[in-house]
């Protein structure tokens, strides 16, 4: 089976959730293989899940040190994107590598994240069910803090956060892989007076390896980490002239509008809003 394989720079909150969404778009319609797009953010910024009020945020701070702040489109709690490489799988359900049950689907992408990890030396495992209570995803603290079943994570702490959202049959799993912490910019975002509250419960590429690995060293490791657990061959892929179309409306009406952004209203004018799901995951 074949997968395309997506390798994309640093673009900005916006562009990268608005392209997500086009790429689930298009593999719903049948109009494209699965993809695994592996991207960055330039410049830094901090999303909010989808649910998750706008007061999560401190946009004066944000705004003030050059951070995008965007909603996305899958649940969770607020994610500062910065020192790290984001991964996006947009596959169909029920056929091919994935049932239909949400969590399992969840639980293998983190299973191919975590065999990636291993070609770096990296000993990471999928969480169990925590103990005690799990944080509620509209509460006002980072995804990173909060105990999630089925998360990647490295001596008990959290190396990757992800979420995920069902477009019609198909899914958009994307989520966080930590290479470096900048704690300035990750308390400031939320409003904190320092990391403290933050920095005991990650760990990050950096920590276990003793220097974050080369970009291209990562993302070859993600990519080989997906082809060996679903039996996957990747094909290098950039985005069709339709897909980019769509994109640029909803970078446009969408995740660089107020209007989803603050109020989480996702109408597109005179055009249909398309996703709509139950979000999972806690990114």
């Amino acid at each position: 089976m074949h997968w395309r394989l997506i390798l994309d720079g640093g673009h900005s909150g916006a562009w990268n959730m608005a392209v997500d969404e086009a790429l689930v778009e298009a593999v719903d319609a049948g109009r494209s293989a699965p993809v695994l797009r592996l991207y960055r953010w330039s410049p830094p910024a901090l999303s909010l899940g989808f649910s998750q009020s706008f007061e999560a945020a401190d946009g004066t701070f944000c705004a003030a040190h050059g951070v995008d702040l965007v909603r996305r489109p899958t649940g969770g709690r607020a994610v500062l994107h910065h020192l790290e490489l984001t991964y996006a799988v947009l596959a169909p359900l029920g056929t091919g590598t994935f049932t239909r049950d949400l969590q399992a689907a969840y639980q293998a992408i983190c299973r191919a994240l975590v065999a990636g990890l291993a070609e770096l030396g990296v000993s990471a495992e999928v969480a169990g069910r925590p103990d005690g209570d799990l944080v509620r995803p509209s509460q006002a603290i980072p995804c990173f803090i909060g105990p999630a079943s089925g998360e990647v994570v490295a001596g008990g702490r959290k190396l990757v956060g992800s979420a995920m959202r069902r477009a019609g049959n198909s899914i958009l799993q994307h989520g966080s892989i930590l290479e470096g912490w900048d704690g300035f910019l990750q308390a400031g975002c939320l409003g904190l007076k320092d990391d403290s509250s933050l920095r005991p419960a990650v760990v990050t590429l950096g920590d276990l390896l003793g220097s974050a690995p080369a970009p291209e060293a990562l993302a070859a490791a993600i990519a080989g980490g997906f082809s060996r657990t679903f039996g996957v061959a990747f094909q290098r892929s950039v985005l069709a002239a339709g897909e980019r179309k769509r994109a640029e409306l909803l970078e446009r009406e969408r995740y660089g509008h107020e209007r989803f952004t603050v109020r989480r209203d996702r109408s597109l004018p005179g055009a249909d809003g398309a996703m709509g799901a139950p979000a999972l995951g806690d990114s």
